[in-house]
Parts: structure tokens; C-alpha cells; sequence
């Protein structure tokens, strides 16, 4: 199995601003406000230089689902001003997640964890996304409000 055979078996493109490839594979009815009643994607991303999902924020609350491949890295940076670093992977037993929800309004973004070649994943909402509601995250304004996390949150950034 490589990253270029799950691209192709589930028709993934790539992810606007935020890196990686996707595909969406579910969204429910419209609600009154445009949005789905709920979503879903599948995605990938790789361990290779500038491969990686860039720090965003969104209105609703956003559950992660690791399926395959390599642990997935993920920085939060938490509206109170708090950071937190949670691995997906299928070592539930040892600290990682197979599945983990990001609040709403949680600034998030994540890289293939160290030494690892390439994760695929899921992200389901409820209300669904909009790319009205994607917030996309400013480097050196989130490094001066994390400092502790500036050399994370760089390497996170995408202009």
C-alpha cells in the first residue's frame, strides 16, 4: 500500500490552503443556514517538505478518525491561550487516539508524526463544513499569542 495508490483508489484532490489531499465522501441535507446538517471527508497526508495540514480554525467542533499508515501529529492551540500535542494512531493503548474531537474555535494543524512516512485519516462535522466557515490560521500572530509554540506553529504556517 503507498500513498499513491490510496490517491488514486479514493480519488483524492488536493485540500485548498490547508495541504493535503481529500476527498469529501459524505454531507447530509442543507440546513436553513446553507450549511450541511453534517460532513465528511477522507485524507492523506505524507511525510514529504510541505506536506502537512496548516493551522485552521473552525465554528464547529471537528472529530479526527485515524484509519491507516503512520501516526498523525496534531498541535491545538486552545482559545484560553493553552497548547496541547495529540497523536493519532492505532496505539490506543500507549497514548494515541484513533479518534479525537477538536473543539470549535480550537486553532488545529498537523504533520506525519517523526520517523513516519504517510497517515490516512477522517474528519466528520456536525453542522458540516463550508469553506465560509474555515478560518485560515496567521504564523506570526499565532506565534506571538503561543510563544511557547512559535518553532511548531512556523513549520505549521502556510501564507
Amino acid at each position: 500500500m503507498t500513498p499513491e495508490a490510496l490517491a488514486a483508489h479514493y480519488g483524492l484532490e488536493p485540500i485548498p490552503k490547508e495541504g493535503g489531499l481529500f476527498r469529501r465522501t459524505w454531507a447530509g441535507p442543507e440546513r436553513p443556514d446553507g450549511r450541511p446538517e453534517g460532513s465528511a471527508i477522507v485524507a492523506l497526508l505524507t511525510a514529504r517538505p510541505g506536506d502537512y495540514s496548516a493551522l485552521h480554525r473552525l465554528p464547529s467542533d471537528e472529530t479526527w478518525h485515524f484509519y491507516l499508515g503512520d501516526p498523525l501529529e496534531m498541535l491545538l492551540l486552545s482559545p484560553d491561550g493553552t497548547s496541547r500535542t495529540v497523536l493519532l494512531g492505532p496505539d490506543v493503548l500507549g497514548g494515541q487516539h484513533v479518534q479525537f474531537t477538536v473543539p470549535a474555535g480550537t486553532w488545529m494543524g498537523a504533520r506525519v508524526a517523526e520517523d513516519g512516512a504517510w497517515s490516512l485519516f477522517g474528519c466528520t462535522m456536525a453542522p458540516g463544513f463550508t469553506y465560509e466557515g474555515y478560518e485560515h490560521g496567521d504564523g506570526p500572530r499565532l506565534a506571538a499569542r503561543y510563544p511557547a509554540e512559535a518553532a511548531r506553529i512556523t513549520a505549521l504556517s502556510r501564507p
